[in-house]
């Protein structure tokens, strides 16, 4: 029970609407029970009532004011014979402060203001003595409100705040997906283009259909993870295996092989990389190595993966047409950005030495 009491005290209009109604049954209570000690006839508190219900069906703003002039008029009216009025006074100004849809609610509390003061003025004039506890009642209306505003703020920032939150998760997760459908899947399908067009001018058509099969149920295998991934997305994205760093001589540089380009792979056997580093160098590797097969016109490739003091040096590079002049960031340039960026390196896209394309990646190492 207590607990049913917490969460439906934690919903922020739920707790508007009881202390608007607790402001009310104050009101009516107050002023249906004055009778005397007021600096005008009794009869005029009651006007209150039918004014206050008649602004609930205005606009926040005139609602506001409505409910701000009767604490001024409340407020106003009461003398030191008739203290209980204040507790009108500080409903009235509370409900203006919290109807008023500026950030900084004034018109209660200048109402509210204006009244005490004039309610101080009518006493001294009449020779009744100081009498101030119309400016507490105001103040602490006011504060109330103030508080209440403040909560209600504060627990729809917390509840947007969750929401982005939600949002950056998910979109975290389609980029993620974005990158390895991608690297996966059109690392495989390049690989099975290059060997149909290799298996044309083989000898032996059949090891070219072979080796298309293969890469495609390997396709096939990695889709239908992905695909999972789509009906389930807080499961996490996975592929079949995770990969070595030695798979970038043994699967990555095969289908340029294939072609007759010669790759020379060099891998540093501690490279200082942990196992999101070595997934990340093993994708940059699989892009530029792809895009090599795919339009560089190449003879010759490398591969180089050395560690270079608290950074480990991926670089691959070919003696093919190198890079266009504007390259454009397609897919595979934006997900190589993306895993370097998240790891905290650097890269780049630049003109070999001698001519082709070269990229070069730093990744901070594991262990510096």
């Amino acid at each position: 029970m207590r607990t049913d009491i917490r969460e439906w005290l934690r919903d922020p209009e739920r707790v508007r609407r009881l202390a608007y109604g607790t402001a009310g049954l104050i009101v009516a209570l107050v002023v249906t029970t004055t009778e005397g000690g007021l600096s005008v006839p009794v009869g005029w508190m009651w006007l209150v009532l039918p004014v206050g219900l008649g602004a609930t069906a205005l606009r926040p703003r005139h609602r506001a004011l409505v409910f701000a002039v009767c604490a001024g008029f409340v407020a106003i009216v009461s003398t030191g014979e008739s203290v209980q009025v204040g507790l009108a006074a500080t409903c009235l100004v509370f409900v203006s402060s919290c109807e008023d849809p500026a950030r900084r609610p004034w018109l209660g509390w200048l109402a509210g203001l204006l009244g005490a003061a004039g309610a101080l003025a009518v006493a001294l004039l009449n020779g009744r003595g100081l009498y101030e506890q119309p400016f507490v009642f105001v103040t602490v209306g006011y504060l109330l409100a103030i508080l209440l505003r403040a909560w209600s703020r504060g627990h729809a920032l917390s509840r947007e705040t969750g929401e982005l939150r939600g949002q950056a998760a998910w979109l975290e997760q389609r980029t993620n997906l974005a990158r390895e459908l991608h690297d996966v899947v059109g690392h495989h399908v390049t690989a099975m283009v290059v060997q149909a067009e290799a298996g044309q001018l083989s000898a032996d058509p059949g090891a070219a259909l072979r080796a298309i099969a293969d890469s495609g149920r390997t396709a096939l295998s990695e889709l239908d993870t992905l695909v999972v991934h789509l009906r389930d997305p807080l499961a996490t994205i996975a592929v079949s295996a995770p990969p070595r760093l030695s798979d970038i001589d043994e699967l990555l540089a095969q289908p340029l092989r294939q072609q007759g380009v010669t790759v020379q792979v060099l891998l540093d056997p501690e490279p200082g990389l942990d196992e999101i580093g070595v997934l990340t160098a093993y994708r940059i590797a699989q892009e530029a190595l792809t895009n090599i097969a795919r339009h560089a016109k190449a003879t010759a490739a490398w591969v180089e993966l050395v560690r270079v003091g608290d950074r480990a040096r991926l670089r691959v590079s070919d003696d093919g047409v190198g890079p266009p002049h504007e390259p454009t960031r397609g897919s595979g340039l934006l997900g190589i950005e993306e895993r370097v960026r998240a790891l905290g390196g650097s890269w780049e896209l630049s003109q070999r030495s001698g001519g082709g394309t070269m990229v070069q990646a730093n990744l901070p190492v594991a262990n510096p």
